[in-house]
């Protein structure tokens, strides 16, 4: 898949010349969308003193805070004496109200964690995140792992923890959009290139108007799905997750790297350590190739695999949003894809803290005997078996 530069995926995070500006030395969003907002100390910026100033996570053993939750979320319920738990649909998504999020504590968390892994998709309304100064945002997210910093997308000043989405008020922003696509559906995992991509996300909203609703799909569903011999063809097989083509758009538009691309094989077939249920890892944005097939293969494959899961809208959901919801999110067993709907010229304005998980591993076997030092000689191999051609690597994994 090839992303236009500035137009499609990237464009709601990405600092593009030909809309925005800069103020000294840090590249903003234009003066006309600056005063029109109404939380301006989130505007999105690009600050060139940060480029490539961050590392990728170094390996870490990641401690799951749903390991630790009531499957009863009994903290949740018997301390909010007005909750309310409404399913969105039968196996996947909540919508709740009643419970302040930045006021929780840590046995709360914990079994906040659990409920979200559980429903995959967690919508809480009436919450007053955005109002919250940005270190307690984060020293609040920080319990379930360390923090991403993204390589490119739009951040408050000083505060890179934060990644902005925000549509800026361009009478042409739907021409845009469809200028070079049909659609603009891109069902992905966030960062999934990253070695130990995210688990707990949490996406709030600051301001929006009409449209853009967020669709949500669920990987567990989507992989029981598939026969028990398909199940057995895709065990074993490991996928390249890159950043190289978002880094490439970015490039193109003026923007500043926070740290270099990365590319990470993972497992195709994945494994919850929670939950402990399989699911598909693959998206149709940073999923770039099988290892060990050969190209038309791999692209076969992957085009039936990403088409599946496109086409189960009986196993999605999609959520409408209000100035003072916020939601959360497993970003290991969900898909989400934007809807670009827009038709007026409002400003669409959230931010996004997302904490970084386990290694993705295939196996609760492969999750218990992982080592950090073990993962560092993973990734000193990982330039090997992507240069080996399908039958080179067959013959040195066959055998493993």
């Amino acid at each position: 898949m090839t992303l236009e530069p500035g137009r499609t995926y990237g464009a709601s995070i990405s600092y593009t010349k030909d809309d925005d500006s800069k103020i000294g030395d840090v590249f903003t969003v234009s003066k006309s969308n600056r005063e029109a907002l109404k939380f301006p100390r989130w505007a999105p910026s690009w600050d060139p003193k940060e480029d490539h100033k961050f590392e990728h996570l170094k390996p870490f053993r990641h401690i799951d805070r749903g390991l630790f939750g009531d499957p009863t979320f009994k903290s949740l319920r018997e301390d909010n004496k007005d909750v309310t738990f409404r399913k969105v649909s039968p196996k996947f998504g909540l919508e709740v109200d009643g419970i302040q999020l930045s006021t929780l504590s840590n046995k709360q968390k914990d079994d906040l964690a659990l409920l979200v892994e559980t429903a995959g998709v967690v919508a809480f309304r009436n919450q007053d995140f955005k109002l919250q100064e940005f270190d307690k945002i984060k020293d609040w997210a920080k319990y379930y792992g360390p923090l991403d910093v993204h390589a490119t997308s739009g951040a408050p000043i000083n505060h890179p923890e934060f990644h902005i989405v925000f549509k800026r008020s361009d009478p042409d922003h739907h021409l845009k959009v469809f200028e070079q696509t049909l659609n603009n559906i891109y069902w992905h995992s966030d960062v999934s290139y990253e070695p130990q991509p995210p688990g707990v996300t949490l996406f709030a909203m600051l301001e929006t108007g009409l449209g853009g609703d967020t669709q949500f799909l669920d990987s567990f569903e989507i992989y029981d799905r598939l026969s028990p011999l398909m199940k057995k063809k895709l065990e074993g097989l490991k996928v390249l997750h890159s950043s190289k083509e978002q880094a490439a758009q970015n490039t193109f538009e003026g923007g500043i790297e926070r740290k270099k691309a990365v590319e990470s094989i993972h497992p195709l077939v994945r494994y919850h350590p929670v939950l402990k249920r399989k699911f598909l890892y693959i998206n149709s944005v940073f999923s770039k190739r099988v290892l060990g097939l050969k190209a038309e293969e791999s692209e076969n494959l992957m085009s039936f695999l990403n088409k599946h899961s496109a086409s189960c809208l009986d196993a999605h959901v999609r959520l409408q949003w209000d100035e003072n919801t916020v939601v959360l999110w497993d970003n290991r067993r969900v898909l989400h894809t934007g809807t670009s709907d827009f038709n007026t010229t409002d400003i669409r304005h959230a931010f996004r803290v997302t904490t970084m998980a386990e290694r993705p591993f295939e196996n609760e076997q492969e999750y218990e005997n992982w080592t950090p030092e073990q993962e560092e000689e993973n990734i000193k191999l990982k330039d090997h078996y992507l240069g080996l051609s399908p039958a080179q690597y067959y013959e040195e994994t066959s055998n493993k």
